[in-house]
């Protein structure tokens, strides 16, 4: 079946048909028709703080070096040498002074420039030969980069949207106080399909329903839990009364549907809490940007194709997905805090990071049982939610929509 009867034969409201999670022809596609066109989120700049930091990321069979240059600039490049095409540096992070190519020690500056080689004669023009460049923007401290010629042109009106709410917590001015890189046994789409809603928490989390309240990410209405969902309501207007006042926007914005989507949102933290930890109560003593209280709430951002945030007084927990097979997910996960914060003195490192440890193991399951399950003859596309599952919805019909454009 083509890709476009395939589309086609999916029926709206229901997941999607069976080979857009297990068909490498479609792995393939995901690659070069989501992956290869659309604004990624990658990292955060405290990832690269200092000239000559630099992280690497794997989308496909491509490698795209992030570096902070001397000028405090942060570029984005090819991972191919302009000799013979050796990758210039493994996969991984570090700190280097000049790109050098272990092959013929072609050395490139942090701009991309070649500014050394042997043996190429006298005439040889090195300005033709610079590393091929990919765009690169940071929304608010967060990396994202574009594999495309022409890029989205809509990465500004994402910019002016959500820096507001972001930009409050200073994330350029954080620090990577923990990583954990998870390989999921199941296709991408699973793993952000599982994000996009929490209708599983309650079943499956007990220590991320301890600071987080389901409500907030959608609930059908019932005689049972009606009063409940009204007290949530009412605690949300005032909530958001409150944080708007001190300069801190909150009310939901959504462009899910754009083509660089995003969605923001600032929620409280249950019962009456600060920071998504097991006690509720903030993991690190020195909070983020310039705040002074940690009752703040948590700021919840999703961009598409791959990446949720959520952002408290004192820490801030960031998410990537990038597909590595039709059947194998990288997920990424960061949490950051004040960069002048001390481990041991400001933070514990178990206490900041519990929770979403816990989630993100949770979760992996939860992919991997789900792809084994549609990986199935037995497998037939099933209905979402219109009260839990819309946000599902919202992210299948981009998916659907960008993988023809």
């Amino acid at each position: 079946m083509s890709l476009d009867a395939l589309i086609q034969s999916r029926k709206a409201g229901y997941t999607l048909p069976a080979p857009f999670y297990l068909s490498h022809e479609v792995y393939e596609q995901d690659v070069a028709r989501i992956f290869g066109r659309y604004w990624i989120f990658v990292g955060v700049e405290p990832e690269i703080a200092e000239p000559g930091d630099f992280f690497t990321v794997e989308i496909g069979t491509d490698s795209i070096i992030i570096v902070r240059d001397d000028e405090m600039r942060i570029n984005a490049f090819h991972n191919v040498c302009r000799h013979r095409g050796a990758r210039l540096r493994n996969a991984g992070s570090g700190i280097v002074g000049n790109l050098v190519c272990p092959y013929h020690s072609w050395t490139y500056n942090l701009c991309g420039e070649l500014i050394h080689n042997e043996h190429m004669g006298e005439n040889f023009d090195r300005s033709q030969f610079s590393l091929k460049s990919v765009h690169v923007r940071s929304l608010a401290g967060l990396i994202f980069i574009c594999l495309a010629a022409a890029p989205p042109e809509d990465f500004e009106a994402m910019r002016a949207a959500l820096e507001p709410y972001i930009a409050p917590h200073d994330i350029a001015k954080s620090k990577v106080a923990y990583q954990l890189d998870i390989v999921e046994e199941g296709n991408w789409k699973l793993t952000m399909e599982n994000n996009r809603e929490c209708n599983h928490c309650s079943a499956n989390h007990p220590e991320l329903t301890v600071p987080l309240l389901e409500y907030g990410f959608g609930y059908q209405p019932t005689p049972e839990n009606l009063s409940k969902m009204k007290r949530f309501e009412e605690l949300l207007a005032t909530e958001h009364r409150k944080w708007e006042a001190c300069g801190l926007p909150s009310v939901a914005i959504d462009s899910l549907s754009g083509t660089t989507g995003f969605r923001a949102v600032r929620l409280p933290i249950a019962q009456h809490g600060e920071s998504q930890t097991i006690d509720t109560k903030v993991a690190c003593a020195k909070l983020l940007g310039k705040f002074e209280q940690p009752a703040l709430g948590g700021l919840s951002v999703w961009t598409q194709p791959n990446s949720w945030q959520h952002l408290m007084s004192d820490h801030a927990v960031s998410f990537s997905v990038l597909p590595l097979a039709a059947n194998r997910t990288l997920l990424r996960t960061r949490w950051l805090v004040h960069k002048d914060a001390q481990e041991g003195i400001d933070y514990d490192v178990n206490k900041l990071s519990s929770v979403w440890i816990a989630t993100n193991a949770q979760d992996s399951a939860l992919v991997e049982r789900t792809h084994l399950g549609v990986s199935s003859p037995a497998y037939q596309p099933g209905p979402y939610s219109p009260y839990t599952e819309g946000l599902v919805n919202v992210f299948s019909e981009w998916y659907l929509k960008h993988l023809t454009l």
